[in-house]
């Protein structure tokens, strides 16, 4: 596997795994006409726009000559965070590899790109009702912040959602 910063290129390969994830990872969460209705072309397209804007950093990870996961971060863009906060943007990797350390993998480079920046820590929103996803989060060290919770519309349904937070070691 090899990690390396996504390309405008890397736009269809990351389109495909975000809808791949987002189809079996949220499953039992989001209605399923919605999760079938997504578009990997359509998902392509946004993801040319925040590659070509570089508002966030985007890295992949490959196998062979594929995308297998990738992971977008910058710094936080909540209102009550701090300017030294980094904050995990998107983190998705293919279904047929989870378990297969591709997304620590994504993770690692990202907290120790953040880290290495001067970021104090790190913070990310996940679904509440994601426990494979938060039990990821919270094994590689983030913490569910307290009264974090806030609920939104998605795909039809009414969803919660969390904030986790990592301090870097200093």
């Amino acid at each position: 596997m090899n990690i390396a910063p996504a390309k405008v290129e890397s736009a269809a390969g990351i389109a495909r795994v975000h809808v791949n994830s987002w189809r079996t990872a949220y499953a039992d969460i989001l209605d399923g006409e919605f999760l079938a209705s997504l578009s990997v072309e359509e998902r392509e397209l946004r993801w040319c726009g925040i590659l070509q804007k570089e508002e966030s950093q985007t890295l992949v990870a490959q196998h062979g000559e594929g995308v297998v996961g990738f992971i977008s971060f910058g710094r936080c863009r909540d209102e009550d965070a701090p300017p030294s906060r980094g904050e995990i943007w998107a983190l998705y990797a293919e279904p047929s590899v989870w378990g297969q350390g591709v997304g620590r993998a994504l993770l690692q480079h990202a907290v120790q790109d953040m880290q290495s920046s001067g970021l104090g820590s790190t913070s990310l929103w996940v679904l509440s009702q994601n426990r494979r996803g938060i039990a990821f989060y919270e094994a590689f060290g983030f913490q569910r912040v307290a009264g974090s919770e806030k609920l939104f519309e998605l795909g039809g349904r009414q969803v919660e959602e969390v904030r986790l937070l990592l301090q870097h070691d200093a």
